[in-house]
């Protein structure tokens, strides 16, 4: 028998079954905003072709998501730690579910924009929430591994969700995947009210301060300030190529549309096993360490993705998947070391306003990453190598940053549930 030996959860004895319940639920919830987000950029050349739009506004499509969800999650950061983190979660994932089903109906360019804005608005804060709610309840010696099983649901979207929704694309029409991606958030909202227990440890300090002056106590703090330079370096590493990968091999390597679901489904299956084993390894050999060997591992799929000529199938899919299995492993003791970086009372807040700068920094790159990117009248996109670099240079900054990254000093920091075998 498994139980904790003075520590409650949610009124009930906090066990490994409960912990296990709760990651896979939060699992699932990151699985679809991220679903809501990568689905985008695959069906850039569908967008491009029915909407009659250049690469630069499809920019704004995917930069729409991002700057709504900054935007959110820097207002957000002013009351997100005065509340209940389970109600705060229910109703942040009730208007993504909304506004996904709004980009299911958009009938046009900029009516798209507009839903893909409101989605962001909530969706980005979600996030924030998922990982405050992982910082509460996981101790840091397992939160490797939880951040492991949290951040596979990138793979799973990749291994399920954007093939299927490429699929159902090209087959159906590109609001086909909106609509079921809606029914299914519909779904998971009702386990989250089943599955969630109410999280309140974090309020008990909520009211010492005015809401203004607690988050502009949580954005000055010097420690937080240098993680939140970190998260924007962290993201500017993938999103400088990421977000136009589909439309390269499209238009330069010469995959067809129909093809583009093997880019995914192969990655995505690999970064499934890669991330929950570098979530573990970070556990066992320190995550400063992992973070630093797998971000100079990107050196050479980003720089020859981003170089790639015209070449078989399965080259393609060998150097697209070999890069997001190193973008992608960074980011697991990345998130253990941000979450660990800020006291308990502070995090929903803080991890809010992360949550706003990476949002902000992915609206901001995707923007200037299509400003950079050219075409011939051949239709061949040019200059990508310029954002290799760009990316590869974020990538090594962020090995530099990550040293500053540590827990808070000469604070009591709330104890966390600790399972112990009975």
């Amino acid at each position: 028998m498994k139980t904790i030996e003075g520590n409650l959860v949610g009124g009930k004895p906090w066990t490994r079954v409960r912990e296990r319940s709760l990651l896979l639920t939060l699992a699932v919830i990151q699985f679809t905003t991220i679903l809501d987000f990568l689905i985008i950029i695959p069906l850039g050349p569908q967008y491009k072709r029915i909407f009659g739009i250049d690469e630069g506004q499809f920019g704004y499509i995917v930069s729409a998501y991002g700057i709504a969800a900054g935007l959110s999650g820097l207002a957000a950061g002013f009351f997100l730690d005065r509340f209940d983190r389970k109600k705060a979660l229910a109703w942040l994932y009730l208007g993504f579910t909304i506004g996904t089903f709004f980009c299911a109906i958009a009938p046009t360019y900029h009516l798209l924009i507009a839903s893909r804005f409101f989605a962001g608005a909530f969706g980005g804060v979600v996030g924030a929430v998922v990982l405050s709610i992982v910082g509460d309840v996981v101790p840091m010696e397992r939160r490797g591994a939880a951040m492991g099983t949290i951040m596979s649901s990138f793979s799973i979207s990749s291994i399920v969700g954007v093939p299927l929704g490429l699929v159902l694309a090209t087959s159906y029409n590109w609001h086909v995947p909106f609509f079921g991606l809606a029914a299914l958030s519909v779904l998971i909202l009702l386990v989250v009210l089943a599955i969630t227990p109410p999280l309140r440890g974090h309020m008990e300090h909520a009211s010492d301060q005015h809401p203004v002056a607690r988050t502009w106590a949580i954005m000055t703090h010097p420690d937080h300030q240098k993680a939140y330079l970190f998260m924007a370096a962290l993201t500017c590493a993938g999103f400088c190529v990421f977000p136009y990968i589909a439309t390269y091999m499209v238009a330069n390597v010469g995959l067809t549309e129909k093809q583009l679901p093997l880019i995914y489904l192969f990655g995505g299956l690999c970064t499934f096993f890669s991330m929950n084993w570098v979530g573990r390894w970070s556990d066992r050999s320190g995550k400063m360490r992992v973070f630093t060997l797998t971000s100079l591992s990107t050196a050479v799929p980003i720089l020859v993705l981003t170089n790639l000529p015209r070449v078989p199938l399965v080259v393609a899919i060998a150097t697209s998947t070999l890069l997001m299995i190193c973008m992608s492993g960074r980011m697991v003791p990345a998130m253990a070391m941000m979450t660990g970086a800020v006291e308990a009372r502070d995090r929903g807040g803080f991890m809010s306003i992360n949550s706003s700068v990476q949002q902000f920094d992915m609206g901001h790159k995707s923007l200037l990453s299509a400003k950079i990117l050219g075409q011939v009248p051949v239709g061949r996109m040019t200059h990508f190598q310029i954002n290799g670099v760009l990316s590869l240079a974020s990538a090594y900054y962020c090995i530099y940053l990550a040293k500053f990254l540590k827990a808070p000093a000469g604070k009591h920091v709330p104890a966390e549930p600790v399972i112990l075998e009975i």
